[in-house]
């Protein structure tokens, strides 16, 4: 249906960290593309030939939209001209931790009102088993379409690594389940052009469980380690040396390494998502909520060791001048989701302590209506010896490649390192 005609237009709803790179690589593979987004100085941007995530050059932006294979617009109506439309928006909890499926609910109600004849859809967003076939089916079979033989519809998750050089969206098998046989084989046939390798899997729900379990076997691994080295600090023992001489293990093992808490949108919401989905089963996913506790209480447990070590120097975290090393969720990106770095600040505040930070990849902290820090914007400093020196305490929250550790270590008077390192570098 797709491979053998390049004129064919498709479309990509969310122009954010998953839907900017795949509506990049379709419109590679030969596509015109149309992406979608309520945000205007987004669709701006991209029209300019700027792009706003990192892992996407505004190169190949600029390249594809001059050359008319890309254009990014906020007017949905424009979606009856696409023959596939991937739905890449976000998908958060709320504030008791159940799915808040507005965006993904919004997209779908778009898409049906516009929908055509023998289009496909695919879901990407994150969500729980049962969302593709219960909430987004109804919708679009409102239209007076009837699926698998009116119009496609599958779940395709995202599996997006940002920072990742090795393994980018094109390269890293694609996973896609269908309502229908036929709309399986539809997605597989669009997917195949534009994907290194397409895995089919038996339904809609199995491709919403794998993407859900691959992100809460990450969590509860994360959250293993997390507690050892707990464990390792009550024994006196180096974690990083325990759990680099257990990696040396050729069978049965896979590296984790602790850190300051769980950051981005996928590893610390996802299980949630399933447990969600579970609770409505009456079962309750206990490993799951352990984890997720576990993980939770290790920005409250970084500042009880910056209490403990300021204490063991006569000193109070009222009143401390406390800096911060990278506030970033993970190394080398410059994406503040869910980053522990913003609870451990919020906490140090709060017990009176001055925070200042240094992360040039994040060069300020604003608030976005979810952040409650005081004093924002928060903006980084600048990292040479007076400003190590004028800290009482120095916290490596975020280990990116390009900080110097050197220089950090000859002229700090305390250091808590979250990241090893001083163990790993």
């Amino acid at each position: 249906m797709y491979n053998n005609d390049k004129n064919k237009i498709v479309g990509v709803v969310g122009l954010g960290y998953v839907g900017l790179p795949l509506a990049v690589i379709l419109a590679e593979a030969g596509y015109n593309v149309i992406g979608f987004d309520l945000n205007i100085n987004i669709c701006s941007g991209l029209s300019k030939g700027i792009s706003h995530i990192k892992d996407i050059d505004s190169d190949r932006v600029e390249k594809l939209i001059k050359n008319g294979k890309l254009r990014a617009t906020e007017k949905f109506e424009d979606m009856s001209k696409c023959t596939a439309i991937s739905i890449c928006v976000p998908t958060p909890l709320n504030k008791i931790k159940d799915p808040d499926l507005r965006s993904v609910i919004s997209a779908t109600k778009s898409i049906s009102k516009y929908i055509i004849k023998g289009q496909l859809i695919i879901l990407e967003s994150t969500t729980y088993p049962g969302t593709t076939s219960d909430v987004l089916l109804p919708i679009l079979e409102m239209s007076g379409l009837k699926v698998g033989s009116d119009f496609y519809l599958c779940f395709s998750p995202e599996r997006v690594d940002p920072g990742n050089i090795k393994w980018t969206t094109k390269n890293t098998p694609k996973i896609i389940g269908g309502i229908t046989k036929k709309c399986l084989s539809t997605g597989v046939d669009y997917y195949n052009k534009v994907f290194d390798r397409v895995i089919e899997v038996e339904s809609t729900e199995a491709a919403e469980l794998i993407k859900v379990f691959e992100n809460t076997f990450r969590m509860v691994n994360i959250a293993l380690v997390n507690e050892l080295s707990q464990i390792c600090d009550q024994l006196n023992l180096n974690v990083w040396n325990i759990i680099n001489a257990a990696s040396t293990k050729p069978f049965g093992f896979m590296k984790f390494n602790p850190g300051p808490g769980l950051g981005g949108h996928c590893i610390p919401l996802d299980p949630h998502y399933l447990s969600w989905k579970m609770r409505t089963l009456s079962f309750k996913t206990k490993l799951i909520d352990l984890a997720s506790e576990i993980n939770s209480s290790m920005p409250n447990y970084i500042v009880s060791k910056i209490s403990s070590s300021l204490n063991s120097h006569y000193k109070a975290i009222n009143g401390s001048n406390i800096l911060l090393i990278g506030v970033a969720y993970k190394k080398d990106i410059d994406d503040l989701r869910e980053s522990p770095a913003l609870e451990i600040i919020k906490l140090l505040q709060e017990n009176g302590a001055k925070v200042n930070y240094y992360d040039k990849l994040c060069p300020i902290i604003r608030d976005n209506g979810e952040t409650y820090l005081k004093d924002l914007p928060l903006k980084s400093i600048e990292l040479d010896r007076k400003s190590i020196n004028s800290a009482d305490i120095v916290v490596i929250i975020t280990d990116h490649s390009d900080i110097d550790y050197k220089l950090i270590k000859e002229n700090s008077k305390l250091i808590i390192d979250t990241r090893g390192v001083y163990n790993i570098k």
